[in-house]
């Protein structure tokens, strides 16, 4: 059976900046789409492909903390350096993840790598929140380096295109991500005219975001940079692209557990979240200059 879609939301009229270096339109929950509802997912942010111009400043978002979810951005163009509190860090280029599991807490920092930030260029990129199991929260904080080169790839009947596969499986192909609830992050790239179909459980909480291109999605017309939600009915999904397209497809077993959240901080009570944020303001996420 067809999987039903709820709504398609098209791109949020202004964009917002997070720090001096993301320019991002918010989809989740900016348009109106609640944490449960998408749960596992809590937010997505999507910086849609932005020149900010070669600059000896190095643009970005300075320490901040995080509790209780992980942290996934996924590159699309340009390259985007971290740093944490456990003294990790690293640098993403187009086609590379980096998973972050905060878990019982971490300082972070995000910004343009340096010889990026000096030259300029296209910087397109998503960052999405998941949201962890009351059980796992408070796991000792950790990362996924998921290179290009160790996300593999599926490629799909007829050169029409190729699925990566972030996390999850697609067509008996597991994805490079563990994760702590059952869930698919796939970065689809079709050919104009070429398609792809898959089948999603019904229990799971399913979107995509057409990231470049547009697309027939269930017999429905998504444009480019529009989100399309669908309904927990149906598992039946069938995306024909009407001209070349990126799209990045989720899909997610429902935790079904409290979500109190403020500001970095995604716990299960109000009562947890002010231990969060007491923790912090103790020095208990680590120091990070």
């Amino acid at each position: 059976m067809k999987k039903q879609i709820e709504k398609i939301v098209k791109k949020p009229a202004k964009p917002g900046m997070v720090g001096d270096g993301f320019r991002v339109y918010n989809y989740i929950p900016g348009t109106g789409i609640a944490q449960q509802r998408i749960s596992p997912f809590l937010m997505l942010d999507f910086n849609a492909a932005y020149d900010f111009g070669a600059s000896d400043h190095i643009r970005g978002v300075d320490v901040h903390p995080h509790k209780g979810f992980e942290t996934v951005t996924i590159s699309y163009k340009g390259s985007l350096a971290h740093h944490d509190s456990a003294g990790n860090s690293g640098v993403i280029n187009p086609g590379d993840v980096q998973w972050m599991t905060a878990g019982s807490g971490i300082l972070h920092k995000e910004y343009h790598e340096e010889s990026f930030a000096k030259k300029g260029g296209l910087f397109e990129m998503v960052q999405l929140w998941v949201n962890l199991p009351k059980k796992d929260k408070l796991t000792k904080p950790h990362y996924q380096a998921l290179t290009k080169d160790n996300i593999t790839s599926v490629s799909l009947p007829g050169n029409a295109g190729v699925v990566n596969v972030i996390a999850g499986e697609f067509d008996g192909t597991k994805g490079a991500a563990a994760t702590y609830s059952p869930l698919n992050v796939w970065d689809v790239k079709l050919r104009k005219g070429g398609e792809v179909k898959f089948d999603l459980p019904v229990t799971c909480n399913t979107a995509l975001l057409m990231i470049n291109g547009s697309a027939v999605v269930n017999d429905e017309e998504a444009s480019e940079h529009s989100f399309v939600l669908f309904e927990n009915e149906g598992e039946q999904i069938t995306i024909k692209a009407t001209e070349d397209a990126v799209i990045l497809v989720l899909s997610g077993q429902p935790l079904n557990e409290p979500i109190a959240s403020y500001g970095p901080f995604v716990m299960n009570t109000q009562q947890e979240i002010m231990e969060s944020i007491n923790e912090y303001q103790a020095g208990k996420f680590g120091v990070l200059a």
